[in-house]
């Protein structure tokens, strides 16, 4: 009987209910991915090829598609949130692809993508340098991979801090910080760690910028 294949995620599953709830939840961020769209697109061509890695209900997608011309597809592991995000991006009146896919075996050919993101999801891979490989083979050799994602040295009071911010329910504020708290700080990496796999990976550049509960990684090949 063949092994069986390894999960390519750490953590639940985000289907069903998990996803729709998360999709919700996250809405109430939508300034925040605004923002992150206005950062990234003044470093985009018109035409770019764009890959945007486990986009969840993608919104940031979709704020980025509507910030220029580009070929924008996301790739995510979850049949839930390739659902979701289709439907959001169908109702903005946008043509993004939406697939199911995995980050550790991404669906592209080898250098041709002019940039990669992945926002609030790298932490949860279950192999991060194979899904770093993975990055560097698909961009082009002048190309750029973002990372947005959180830090393992954030103290419980920037998290309370942070949460405290967001718009929401009393109830939604205390289940984000405790899964902040409790289960996404235990998956995260530091800088250094960061650094490390880059290098591992075969990435020439990796700048990090640190902010608030997490860091930007910048990559180039």
């Amino acid at each position: 009987m063949p092994a069986e294949k390894p999960k390519p995620f750490r953590g639940i599953g985000m289907e069903g209910f998990i996803a729709n709830w998360y999709a919700k939840n996250t809405a109430a961020d939508i300034e925040d991915f605004r923002q992150t769209a206005r950062m990234i697109a003044p470093r985009l061509a018109s035409g770019a090829q764009i890959l945007e890695i486990a986009p969840g209900p993608g919104y940031l997608a979709i704020e980025l598609a509507k910030l220029g011309s580009y070929f924008i597809t996301g790739v995510d592991i979850s049949k839930s949130f390739v659902r979701i995000a289709t439907e959001n991006a169908r109702r903005a009146g946008l043509n993004i692809e939406f697939r199911l896919g995995d980050a550790h075996a991404l669906p592209f050919a080898s250098g041709s993508l002019d940039c990669i993101i992945c926002r609030a999801a790298f932490k949860n891979f279950s192999d991060p340098v194979t899904a770093l490989r993975e990055m560097r083979r698909t961009l082009k050799p002048d190309a750029t991979a973002l990372i947005i994602d959180m830090r393992n040295d954030v103290s419980d009071a920037t998290i309370d801090e942070f949460v405290k911010s967001r718009a929401g329910s009393r109830a939604n504020a205390l289940i984000t910080g405790w899964t902040f708290k409790h289960m996404l700080r235990k998956r995260a990496y530091s800088r250094s760690d960061m650094l490390a796999m880059a290098t591992t990976a075969g990435f020439t550049h990796c700048d990090i910028t640190e902010a608030s509960i997490g860091m930007e990684v910048w990559l180039r090949p």
